[in-house]
């Protein structure tokens, strides 16, 4: 099924998507445990490239863009989120390189008031045989100026 038919706000760049926290991404305090943060941004991140055709289902990639790997993820904290429901995940490309691209996101509540969690996610598209860095397809490059964030313009 397409998020797609999910009602998302406008955003001057980048994509926002709704994103589930079920009750056993919560630790026993009731919030939102830490390293579940990193699994929701993936299931924010993937709906959005496989509605592109970028996907692995039934075991294939569709695109051999699929194969890459994180190399660093970074994560602020700001407001816990508290409690199962939709949390609004706003995502985009800060770089995108010959090999690697480096995402910026914010997690936020979904009527846009409240600053969960900010951060960064940087990966290296890698060739399936070798394990090195191997540069994305046009198809990818195609997505990823999608989600590029605008140069900001001199004053």
């Amino acid at each position: 099924m397409s998020h797609a038919t999910i009602d998302q706000p406008a955003v001057e760049f980048g994509h926002v998507e709704h994103v589930t926290v079920h009750f056993d991404d919560l630790d026993a305090m009731g919030i939102l445990h830490n390293a579940r943060y990193a699994v929701l941004l993936e299931r924010a991140l993937t709906p959005y490239w496989a509605d592109r055709g970028v996907s692995f289902r039934g075991g294939q990639h569709s695109s051999p863009d699929v194969f890459h790997a994180v190399r660093e993820f970074t994560i602020t904290y700001q407001a816990p989120i508290t409690g199962t429901g939709p949390v609004a995940v706003h995502f985009w490309l800060e770089h995108f390189g010959t090999s690697s691209a480096r995402y910026a996101f914010e997690f936020r509540s979904v009527d846009g008031a409240t600053l969960h969690a900010t951060g960064s996610r940087a990966i290296v598209r890698l060739d399936p045989a070798t394990l090195r860095p191997t540069p994305w397809t046009e198809a990818a490059r195609a997505v990823g100026a999608t989600l590029l964030r605008p140069a900001a313009v001199p004053a």
